[in-house]
Formats: C-alpha cells, structure tokens, sequence
C-alpha cells in the first residue's frame, strides 16, 4: 500500500483507547498523518464494534460485522490484538510504545497500573514518550475512581440543563459530544507535547477528564452564569443572549433566523412585512429584544407562518439577514455544500458488500499537507502479524506461539 505522507507521518501512536474520546483524537492524528496502532482485546476488540445496528454491507456471508459506529471513528489505523492480562502481552506493548512517540489509553484510573502500564511505570524507560490519559473524571479528585460516559458528563457537566424546550425535560445533545470535544481536546494536546518535546526532548503526561473539558465548552453559558450569578435556563433553540435567533415556523415547516444586529433586524421585519416592530421601543435594539423576547417571538411567529420554507430562505438570504434549512441527516449529506467541501468519502473497503465504505470526512484543509485516507476502518486484529514483524521483528514462529497461549 502506497502511504501519502501528512504533516504527522513519522509520528507513530500506540492506541490503547476504544469508545469514542479516544478513537476520535487518534483517528485525527492518523488523518494527519500519524501511523496509529489500535491495541485491541482479541476475540471482541473496541466494544463499538458491536454497537449496531445498523452495520455495513458485507461482501461475504461469513465476514464479520462492522459497526457503523465503530467505523465513524477509526479510519486511518492499524489493527492487532493483544492480551494484556499476560505478562507476554504487557510486555509486547512496552516494546510497542519504546517504538512511538505517543500512547493514548482510557482506562479506569489506576487499571494500567496492574499491568504496568501506567504513566509511572514507562516514564522512566521511556523519557520521549507523550502519555495522554482520557477518563471520565481526570486522574484526581473525588470521581477519580468512577466510571465515566458521555450521557452522564453532559448531565453532570450542565450542557443538558439548557439543552431542551424551556417546558420540557433536560436534554443531550444529539451525539456523544462530551466524549467528542475531549477527543479534539486530546489531539491538541498531544501535538502541543510533540511540539515540547521538539525543544526539550522530554514527553509528558496529559490528564484529561470528560467532565473538565465538558466544562470548558460550556463557554458563554458559563459565563452567563459566572458573571450574572444566574444559572441559564433551557431556552429550545432559542440564543441567551440574542433575538430573534431561533427556528421558526413556516407554512410547510420550520427554518432558522440568526438575526445578529439591529440591521438584520430591520431588514427582516421589512421583507416580512411589519416595518413598525424596528421602530418599536421594545424590539429596536438586541438587548430590548431579548428581554422582551417572550412578546417578540408570538409575534414573529404569526409573520413567518404565512410562507412556506422555501420562500422565506429566496427572500432573506439575498437581503443579507442570516436563514437557513433545518436539514434531517440525509439531507445533509446530499447537501451541494457539503458535497463540495469533501465531507462525505468514499474508501476501498473489500469487506464491503459494493467495495466501498462511504464515511465522514475530515474538515481540516491545509494548503500544504492536506489530510489523506489511506486506510479503511481495519477488521479486528487485521494488521497483528504485520505491525509484529514490522515494528518488533517477531518472526514467524513467534508469533504463532504467541497465539498458541493466546495472547494475540
């Protein structure tokens, strides 16, 4: 396989994460560049890769399955199994990690210990190496010990208590954007180490936390609430701190007005066809409109449910006063600017029951070395005697007596 290079090749990760956080922060090292090699558990692997419904294709009736969930987040790796309960198999991945620049895990806190495997067991022998720690709670403090998922950060973490209608119950997002943010925040981290260890020769240990970086996005909510001294409350798709910036009903469904200033404001309510609401002491200026938002909206709403969608977005966007669709999954891949913009690939995929597995692209665009998709989500220990061989230089026979005693 011909392997384009990127601005991290040279830089090899030893994965020892699965889920999501970690998978998504090595996945876009790897689109970088990096050669990431994802330790799996032999016989069940990353548990995502049973998280399906609904799973891809296959080709052969006897081929595995492949999550749709477990190939949104591990393109551009390497596959092998190891056990690491073995002594054998810790011992395969200190050799592993002598050999790269970085290992990401997210282990319970302290369950690498066992192994030694943790970031006080390698720093020593192993001075260069970035050591990226992902938990729920960080590795301090009181919910150190605790397990940590997505839905329960973005509770305790406070985005679901103004998420939702302002009548309804507490909402998540969507996805799992706690797991994520922390994932972007992990590949940031490990290139700032990289970029240390250029100039001292020294790695480091990073220690993030689900609930500290869910935390950190809560941004101008928390702010909100910091300076106020008020915690938001649940708004729909309402803006704290602009009007009207929201959905809005039309005749044939819904769409999004984000009125940023006083201008876009009185071009609307022109185009919509009450130029007296600009005027009114009430709705004149941002600040008045949302604190009489409760008087605005009714009033906007009767406005825009007298055209369908179509007709609104044809009048406002060449005025200049920000709309747009609210797009259902499908829609948005067939989306022209999305198309456009590369963020649907297609990759060579045999197990794939037409050759190709279609995923989601990487936003990144850099006029010098643009991210590249050299390898397909890889089948379950797919690469073990090849990373062996090539990394290790285990021959043959060992490694058939490494998997004889079951260790890869």
């Amino acid at each position: 396989m011909t392997i384009e290079p990127g601005p991290l090749t040279g830089v090899r990760v030893l994965d020892l994460s699965r889920v999501l956080a970690g998978p998504m922060a090595t996945q876009l090292l790897g689109d970088l560049g990096a050669d990431v090699l994802k330790v799996e558990r032999p016989v069940s692997g990353d548990d995502t890769r049973h998280w399906g419904p609904p799973w891809l294709p296959k080709a052969a009736p006897d081929a595995s399955k492949e999550s749709a969930y477990f190939l949104s987040a591990n393109r551009n790796k390497r596959s092998l199994t190891i056990d690491i309960a073995k002594p054998e198999g810790q011992g395969l991945v200190r050799a592993l990690a002598a050999r790269s620049d970085v290992l990401i895990e997210n282990f319970k806190v302290g369950d690498l210990a066992r192994f030694g495997l943790d970031w006080p067991s390698l720093r020593d022998v192993l001075p260069r190496l970035v050591y990226c720690s992902i938990s729920g709670f960080g590795q301090t403090g009181p919910y150190a010990k605790q397990a940590g998922y997505d839905f329960l950060v973005q509770g305790l973490g406070g985005v679901m208590s103004i998420t939702g209608a302002p009548d309804g119950p507490p909402m998540k997002v969507g996805v799992a954007i706690a797991d994520i943010v922390c994932g972007l925040y992990a590949a940031v981290a490990v290139l700032a180490a990289l970029r240390q260890r250029d100039d001292t020769g020294c790695g480091q240990h990073i220690d993030l936390g689900l609930l500290d970086t869910q935390v950190a996005w809560l941004a101008n909510q928390g702010l909100n609430y910091l300076i106020s001294g008020a915690a938001p409350r649940r708004l729909g798709n309402a803006h704290p701190n602009i009007a009207p910036y929201q959905v809005f009903p039309a005749n044939d469904g819904h769409f999004i007005l984000c009125i940023g200033n006083d201008g876009q404001f009185r071009r609307f309510v022109e185009l919509a066809g009450a130029p007296d609401l600009a005027a009114d002491p009430r709705f004149a200026t941002n600040p008045e409109r949302v604190l009489y938002r409760d008087e605005l909206v009714p009033l906007l709403e009767g406005l825009t449910r007298t055209k369908p969608v179509a007709e609104w977005l044809s009048t406002l966007q060449p005025a200049g006063v920000p709309c747009g669709p609210v797009n259902d999954i499908a829609q948005v891949f067939a989306d022209p600017q999305v198309r456009h913009r590369g963020m649907l690939i297609e990759m060579p995929d045999a197990r794939a029951a037409d050759g190709i597995v279609r995923l989601i692209g990487n936003p990144i665009r850099g006029s010098a070395d643009p991210v590249a998709y050299r390898r397909p989500p890889p089948a379950l220990g797919e690469h073990t005697d090849e990373v062996l061989q090539e990394i290790l230089g285990l021959d043959d026979a060992e490694r058939a007596r490494l998997r004889g005693i079951g260790v890869i």
